[in-house]
């Protein structure tokens, strides 16, 4: 059961330090430019929660479960997501540093311009998110699921897609001849595309002449 503690509200331009805030329910609260210095939100939960240029650094956000909530030109420095899930969230323009990732689930919502290069995001799960202009430069995506998601324009240059499920995605941006995808899963469109990327025709097979 989420945890209805009275938890105050931080002014803009303040900073909360080793709070813990584990289990709460911060559903419908507003924080602008709040820096969370090695604040404890595990299991955390919150629906319709808005945070505006604010700063993450050292905390813990494993379990947490975010619906419908807005993470705006965030920063995250160093912070743990294990098992985190955001559902039908907005992230725009959210930058990742150093944070630590495992079986962090993202399904709908808007994460274009959010960058996290060099993430390990190892059986993360992304699906039907818009993750349009996204920095994956270097990241480690082996064995993910990324099920029709928007990555126009997403960067992924020397990215690691090892594994990867990527049926449904748009990989028009993507660059197989510098991202490994090696036993990468994706659709017959999305083939074809990956194929022409490479500068190779795709036509129809040269009926054989029985004749010779």
């Amino acid at each position: 059961m989420p945890d209805t503690r009275d938890l105050p509200t931080p002014p803009p331009d303040s900073e909360l330090v080793s709070e813990r805030w584990d289990g709460a329910d911060l559903s419908g609260r507003t924080f602008t430019r709040v820096t969370f210095h090695d604040v404890d939100l595990t299991d955390a939960v919150a629906t319709g929660a808005t945070f505006d240029a604010c700063s993450f650094i050292s905390c813990e956000l494993n379990g947490v479960r975010f619906i419908d909530s807005g993470f705006l030109n965030c920063t995250f420095t160093r912070s743990a997501f294990f098992g985190a899930r955001f559902e039908g969230c907005k992230l725009v323009g959210s930058v990742f540093e150093r944070c630590r990732f495992s079986a962090l689930e993202v399904v709908g919502g808007n994460w274009g311009f959010v960058r996290m290069p060099g993430a390990d995001l190892r059986k993360s799960l992304f699906r039907r998110v818009d993750l349009r202009e996204a920095d994956f430069g270097a990241a480690r995506l082996g064995s993910a699921t990324l099920h029709h998601v928007d990555l126009h324009g997403a960067w992924f240059h020397e990215a690691d897609l090892t594994g990867a499920d990527l049926r449904g995605s748009d990989l028009s941006g993507l660059d197989p001849a510098a991202t490994s995808m090696r036993n990468a899963v994706v659709d017959l469109d999305q083939a074809v595309a990956l194929v022409r990327e490479l500068g190779l025709k795709v036509e129809e097979e040269v009926p054989l002449d029985p004749a010779n």
